[in-house]
């Protein structure tokens, strides 16, 4: 029976590595590769040979014919010592070990030192086909990154590059390529990796994806519109008025006497709450706006029936206001309604604020805002634009302060008021947007102190208790103008639906879980879109690479300032020349634009 003890002088094997015993009783004393010591138990090693042997510098490399010793052993089994004599001509402690490292290999033989499988010409075969893929594999790899460094790839490394654009996405969180290349793996890495190669060009916007939003329209159905009562409004001349080229047409307005009708695509009417397309719009919480393309709420559907004006009558739930002569709401009805829209946009409606009933809609809208501001209401008027991607080509136009903006604003700021009041006094549980006060009293007038008032504010919030919206200066309000584009706006319609209807309310409970969702996902939305005007603004810059404009100095600390460019609606860093007051007009010049970082280098010039 061959010998299992462990004695000093044998070889061992520990932990799938050569060991030598020095000492052996209740514990072995072991020397390890590179002369380290110690003590382990017995159970702890395997004897590959009793020895004698010095040391473990006997273990060289040995020469011997293994090809033949499995031709001859071949589907049969043996044991180390035998496989020794067979491939090495002699049992010693050299072969034993490296008659150990070809079973360790798995090629032709496996198993353990008392018992070595001999493995069949078909194993045999199927392991050096895998190892002959994996080599092959290995220098593909190999070439792969290369090319990487050198800036070249080519079509087929697409394979390799997805982990790249998974990092990029924010799908995962690890990428070997950039780990290979010494990059750190941020999604920014991954993105400039991706442009640098031509992968990616600056068409691809990853920030919706890499905040995990949804990029395509829902594919849920709608039914047709219901058959039910409707109060004819026909008559009146209604108006929807928005930014040219709008393709979201979801509120209007009429004039009827001193009451104010502010009509409201009917969406409640097609998306109950819990069917598919509300649970969608729930878990999307708005529609996305991005310069090269919108991703509704809800299914196209919604629009091509529910748009104001884009048939010839629409229907609608509408909200007939009844105001004071200082602008104070005094009475307020909703109902369903069937109305006929003229659409405008906003510089028609502008050139048309002289004729009724535009002229009267703007007086009323402006004794409301004089109500708003005798209680606090908050204005800041900071530079705007509007960026579009057509064609290819990055379009950004300012949006001038416009009278007619003030109107439909404002108008939909007393529809929402009206509608929270009547939730109120209704006892209907509803989603109520408030907003804490600031801290501080000031007003200021300049374009510095209306960026440093805007960090002091306090985001706006949903929520199913009622409480004051500061900056609005209202005492209670909620959003129910855009229900085909934010969730809770249509929480809001299907509510007072509900109670037009005489049937069942969502519940306290059911309306805060609906808050707390919309919540969840409204801050992914905005950053999403706030995000996207900034790529396509530095792209515009990458286009127009001779670019020069003025800036305002809003923020200084030392010779670092931050400049506002009007003309973009964009804040840059720069290093001042000189110590200049805020509000300061600052010339600039564009240096580089660093897409992935979403940096843009300006210079001062004089």
């Amino acid at each position: 029976m061959p010998e299992t003890t462990p004695r000093p002088g044998s070889l061992v094997l520990y932990k799938n590595r050569p060991a030598h015993v020095k000492g052996a009783g209740e514990k072995l004393e072991i020397e390890l590769e590179g002369g380290k010591s110690l003590k382990v138990r017995p159970k702890d090693v395997v004897l590959l040979h009793p020895g004698p042997m010095q040391s473990l510098d006997e273990l060289r490399p040995q020469a011997g014919e293994v090809e033949t010793a499995w031709e001859l052993l071949a589907g049969g089994t043996t044991s180390l010592a035998e496989l020794a004599e067979l491939v090495y001509g002699a049992y010693t402690p050299a072969t034993a070990w490296a008659s150990w490292q070809l079973v360790a290999d798995g090629l032709y033989f496996r198993g353990t030192p008392e018992q070595v499988v001999v493995c069949s010409p078909e194993q045999v075969a199927r392991a050096q086909a895998a190892r002959e893929a994996q080599a092959a594999r290995r220098r593909a790899w190999a070439a792969f990154l290369e090319r990487v460094r050198a800036g070249q790839i080519t079509p087929d490394d697409g394979r390799y590059l997805k982990e790249v654009e998974k990092l990029a996405l924010g799908q995962s969180a690890e990428c070997r390529v950039l780990r290979e290349l010494g990059r750190a793996e941020s999604p920014e890495n991954a993105h400039a990796l991706l442009l640098e190669l031509g992968y990616w060009d600056h068409t691809v916007v990853p920030y919706p994806q890499r905040l995990g939003l949804t990029t395509s329209a829902p594919a849920v159905e709608l039914s047709d519109l219901p058959e039910e009562t409707r109060v004819d409004l026909t008559h009146l001349p209604a108006f929807a008025i928005d930014d040219e080229g709008s393709q979201e047409p979801d509120d209007a307005l009429s004039l009827e006497g001193d009451r104010l009708w502010v009509h409201v695509a009917d969406v409640a009417a097609l998306v109950r709450p819990d069917s598919a397309a509300d649970l969608e719009a729930r878990a999307r919480g708005a529609s996305l706006y991005l310069p090269d393309g919108t991703v509704p709420m809800l299914p196209p559907k919604a629009i091509q029936v529910l748009g104001l004006g884009l048939a010839e009558v629409s229907p609608a739930l509408s909200f007939g206001l009844d105001l004071g002569p200082d602008g104070e709401i005094v009475g307020m009805e909703v109902v369903p309604s069937w109305v006929r829209v003229t659409r405008l946009s906003y510089e028609q409606a502008e050139a048309r604020l002289e004729e009724e009933p535009f002229r009267d809609l703007y007086r009323l809208a402006q004794a409301h805002r004089a109500c708003r501001q005798e209680r606090g209401a908050i204005t800041i008027e900071l530079p705007e634009v509007k960026i579009r991607v057509e064609g290819g080509q990055v379009i950004i136009r300012p949006l001038p302060p416009l009278k007619s903006r003030d109107l439909v604003l404002e108008a939909m700021l007393m529809a929402g008021e009206a509608a929270a009041r009547f939730a109120l006094e209704q006892g209907i549980p509803f989603p109520f947007t408030t907003q804490a006060p600031p801290e501080t009293h000031e007003r200021p007038e300049d374009l510095a102190g209306m960026v440093a008032l805007r960090r002091t504010l306090k985001p706006s919030r949903h929520q199913s208790v009622p409480a004051p919206h500061a900056g609005l200066g209202l005492e209670v309000y909620a959003q129910v103008t855009s229900p085909l584009r934010r969730y809770l706006d249509l929480v809001a319609h299907q509510q007072l639906r509900a109670h037009l209807r005489g049937e069942g309310l969502l519940e306290a409970q059911e309306m805060l879980e609906r808050v707390g969702a919309a919540e969840a996902v409204r801050g992914g939305v905005r950053r999403a879109e706030r995000l996207a005007r900034r790529h396509w603004t530095l792209v515009y810059l990458m286009e127009h690479p001779d670019w020069r404009g003025e800036g305002v100095l809003v923020e200084k600390r030392n010779r670092r300032g931050t400049v506002l460019i009007p003309e973009l609606d964009l804040a840059v860093q720069v290093h001042l020349r000189q110590d200049l007051p805020l509000n300061s007009p600052v010339s600039l010049a564009l240096g580089e634009v660093n897409l992935a970082e979403l940096v843009a280098h300006l210079k001062v010039v004089s």
